[in-house]
């Protein structure tokens, strides 16, 4: 059974891991973290992890019956940018969880997706679903970053026995 608590520990685990790709990105100058890659998707790393930070952004609006799909990747061109952007839908995530009852986390219910979409949904996957989204693409990240000669060290996955992050 999943618990606000469970949720908000896979959470912090989560952002730990992801902060330290963020980290790891400061050795890589503005060129390189703006440099277009073929064979991905998002293709610079700048617009990776901003596009990793703003789906989890977007989830928890859904929940919360916003469209938080505004937010555009000019604005957080500087890996200072994105680690701010990282702690402040982190938080946001962890604010949600701690006003959550287990019952609301579990039970389906209507909500209103990208297109004005309603769909039944449940709040425990939609917490869930960028979580795995994050390790997705920090993936996707860790590639780019061997192609522009950055290797990232082991230890990135996701931690058993996370720190604390600011």
């Amino acid at each position: 059974m999943y618990t606000p608590d469970s949720l908000f520990d896979m959470n912090r685990r989560t952002h730990v891991s992801f902060a330290k790709i963020i980290d790891h990105c400061r050795q890589l100058s503005h060129e390189q973290l703006i440099t277009a890659i073929d064979g991905f998707g998002y293709p610079s790393v700048q617009l990776q992890l901003h596009h990793t930070i703003a789906a989890q952004k977007y989830w928890l609006g859904v929940i919360e019956g916003r469209m938080d799909v505004d937010d555009d990747p000019a604005t957080d061109v500087t890996i200072d940018d994105l680690s701010g952007y990282r702690s402040q839908v982190a938080a946001s995530v962890d604010a949600y969880l701690q006003s959550a009852s287990s019952e609301e986390l579990v039970s389906e219910r209507l909500m209103i997706t990208w297109g004005g979409r309603e769909r039944a949904l449940t709040p425990v996957h939609l917490i869930v679903r960028p979580l795995m989204h994050y390790f997705h693409h920090q993936g996707q990240v860790a590639a780019m970053c061997r192609i522009l000669g950055m290797p990232v060290p082991p230890g990135m996955d996701y931690p058993l026995g996370a720190e604390p992050i600011s």
